[in-house]
């Protein structure tokens, strides 16, 4: 079997858990630049490529966060467990002090927004009833409302340091998100018993 796991925040704990379930991790721990592990199984990627490896077929299962499924719906995976750690926060931020937002709406009746997360931004505020123009950026979402291109942001949050720190002020929260344990489908059928006793394990921890 071959599992796909997230690089970044979500590795530590991942790498944690496969532990628990026998797999030696240490090569993946002792170099951070090599990809493809055999021996033990392992692949590491971005953690929003985790869902296509998996969907593909290129890994059996996989760990990756809830917002990147909630971001990718119509991705082909089947989602087993929320392994509980990773826990972050989607958040509506603006500039701190009158909100540019809610002024924009009055002004205008429509609002810009910037964020990494589009179908995720322009669901929940189709769903709040507010008109926006979703402005996706690739790097650091925070710069847009700082140098005026956007009236805030929609972005995931951990502890809100980052926001803090750019004189950004959460505003709303729209949902929380934390690891998830996914299977390839056909995968999922033909190594049911070996994917259900990983399952078995990490939840019995």
């Amino acid at each position: 079997m071959r599992i796909a796991v997230p690089r970044g925040a979500l590795m530590k704990d991942t790498l944690e858990r496969l532990d628990l379930l026998g797999i030696d991790t240490t090569e993946v721990r002792a170099n951070d630049r090599k990809l493809l592990f055999e021996d033990a199984g392992l692949i590491t990627m971005r953690p929003s490529d985790v869902p296509t490896y998996v969907e593909a077929g290129a890994a059996d299962i996989g760990v990756v966060g809830k917002d990147v499924l909630a971001e990718h719906p119509e991705r082909n995976v089947y989602e087993l467990l929320d392994l509980g750690f990773g826990r972050c926060r989607m958040v509506f931020a603006t500039v701190e002090g009158e909100d540019p937002a809610a002024e924009a709406l009055r002004r205008l009746g429509i609002m810009r927004i910037a964020t990494k997360y589009p179908n995720m931004a322009s669901a929940y505020f189709e769903k709040t009833g507010r008109q926006v123009e979703i402005v996706e950026v690739k790097g650091s979402v925070e710069l847009a409302p700082l140098t005026g291109m956007v009236h805030g942001i929609v972005d995931l949050t951990a502890t809100g340091t980052t926001l803090r720190e750019n004189g950004l002020v959460i505003r709303e929260e729209i949902s929380v998100a934390t690891a998830r344990l996914i299977a390839n489908p056909v995968s999922y059928r033909v190594k049911a018993a070996e994917i259900d006793a990983v399952v078995e394990k990490l939840r019995a921890r």
